[in-house]
């Protein structure tokens, strides 16, 4: 409501395209910086919002008592009768942030569980809770006698890579709602039945093994660095179908990795995530089955994949921003072997790894750059912690000297080890911030592209 992410921005959306939502909605709009200005510039423009049925959220803040009027009057090309209109809507909705009320229910201690559970569920139709899933272990109970719990653990035991990667309860009733074509939400999943999930189990444990193999060798090691979750459980719902013969097989794997990498790269899961799962999980069902269908995450004209100038504007990948990790992934995909012991990282070391400044804060600070130009997701790989300690604050030219004098091979398998994080040898040597980013951000674009098509790109 104070408007001040640098990356992002916030409006109401009074009329909804989707089918899903029966009034207005809150929208996040990504924004970068090119050539000083802040883009895209429709979005600080009161006329061009206006036209988009689009409120900036920062109007509807109870201490901001005055902006919303004089956005009104420029919204309004200075239409008097207008502005007042615009003004009752905003009004409108100012007074529902104003007066907002938290109700909640007590129940006392002594409250049988089955009225506990039948009263959460009735005052819950409007809200999303956090934790579905104890209300569904006894829904499924009570429906087929066996325990969703034990489901679970089994899964676990099946497939342990699975919790690298998500929370397994919410997980498995994302997939169970997917396979029963319902969107993966509490809506979805108090539709669904038991008795068909209990027949699609062994499709869900293929699909989920299938999953964690597929990440794995698309160099996604686990949660730490997975742009998104939401896309895991429709994966999982394909794989759990898809076809086992060589040349089908394979065909499935290349959309399959148009599917992941374009999830990661675009704004497609940004918003309405549920809606969008599911119709990407329809379309994409239709196509592993030879029918010509348009799957809407592939749809470049509204989820383009982003220019370069986005890319330099990405943020660290520590923060759970998803472009930020996914600039990071084309790093781990080529292995990322440590700079000075040559260690490839793997599921079992990476906790031990840091998130590495390839050129320095404290140096770029001494050269003129702030730290919020350093902490971008292209200024970063990940190393072992002694490494990072060991190259502190000295500039590029001189830790890769370092690194070469000190590695029994040289300066050649400094250069082969830098290239398995997608790093150019040169370009970092050449104590050019400004043209290293530049060169990184086009090299990450052609990178994504290739895997966005299905290709098996690596560094």
């Amino acid at each position: 409501m104070k408007d001040n992410y640098p990356d992002k921005t916030y409006l109401v959306e009074l009329d909804p395209q989707d089918e899903e939502e029966s009034g207005p909605r809150v929208i996040v709009q990504s924004r970068w910086y090119k050539n000083g200005r802040k883009y895209p510039l429709w979005v600080d423009d009161p006329k061009e919002c206006w036209s988009r049925k689009l409120v900036p959220v920062r109007l509807l803040d109870p201490d901001n008592e005055t902006e919303y009027q004089d956005w009104a009057d420029e919204a309004s090309y200075g239409d008097h009768r207008t502005a007042r209109e615009i003004e009752r809507i905003i009004n409108s909705l100012r007074g529902k942030v104003a007066n907002f009320n938290l109700p909640y229910l007590y129940l006392p201690v002594e409250t049988p569980p089955d009225i506990a559970i039948d009263v959460f569920i009735k005052l819950n139709t409007n809200v999303v809770p956090l934790k579905p899933f104890d209300i569904i272990v006894a829904q499924m109970e009570e429906e087929v006698g066996e325990s969703l719990h034990e489901h679970v653990n089994s899964l676990k035991k099946d497939v342990p890579s699975i919790e690298e990667y998500t929370d397994t309860s919410t997980y498995i009733l994302s997939v169970a709602a997917l396979m029963q074509d319902k969107p993966p939400n509490q809506r979805g999943f108090f539709q669904i039945n038991f008795s068909q999930f209990l027949g699609d189990w062994e499709k869900i444990v293929r699909g989920t093994d299938l999953l964690t193999r597929f990440l794995e060798e698309e160099g996604i090691i686990n949660r730490q660095v997975l742009p998104t979750e939401s896309v895991l459980p429709a994966l999982a719902a394909i794989w759990a179908d898809a076809p086992t013969t060589s040349d089908e097989a394979g065909n499935a794997r290349i959309l399959l990795r148009k599917y992941l990498w374009r999830s990661f790269f675009t704004e497609r899961y940004d918003r309405a995530v549920p809606t969008a799962i599911l119709q990407d999980f329809r379309a994409l069902k239709k196509v592993l089955k030879g029918v010509k269908e348009e799957v809407p995450c592939f749809n470049e004209s509204k989820y383009p994949l982003p220019t370069p100038e986005q890319l330099k504007q990405a943020r660290w990948p520590k923060h759970r921003d998803r472009l930020g990790r996914a600039i990071l992934l084309l790093s781990i995909r080529g292995g990322a072997e440590d700079i000075a012991d040559g260690s490839r990282i793997s599921r079992t070391n990476i906790k031990t790894r840091e998130y590495h400044h390839l050129y320095p804060v404290a140096w770029l600070r001494e050269n003129g750059k702030s730290e919020a130009e350093a902490n971008v997701a292209l200024n970063c790989i990940l190393v072992t912690w002694k490494t990072n300690r060991k190259i502190s604050a000295k500039n590029p030219l001189s830790y890769l000297k370092e690194r070469c004098e000190a590695s029994s091979l040289g300066e050649e398998e400094i250069r082969r080890r830098l290239k398995t994080h997608f790093v150019d040898f040169e370009a970092l040597a050449s104590n050019d911030f400004d043209r290293f980013i530049e060169q990184r951000a086009e090299g990450v674009e052609s990178a994504l592209k290739d895997l966005c098509k299905g290709r098996p790109w690596y560094p």
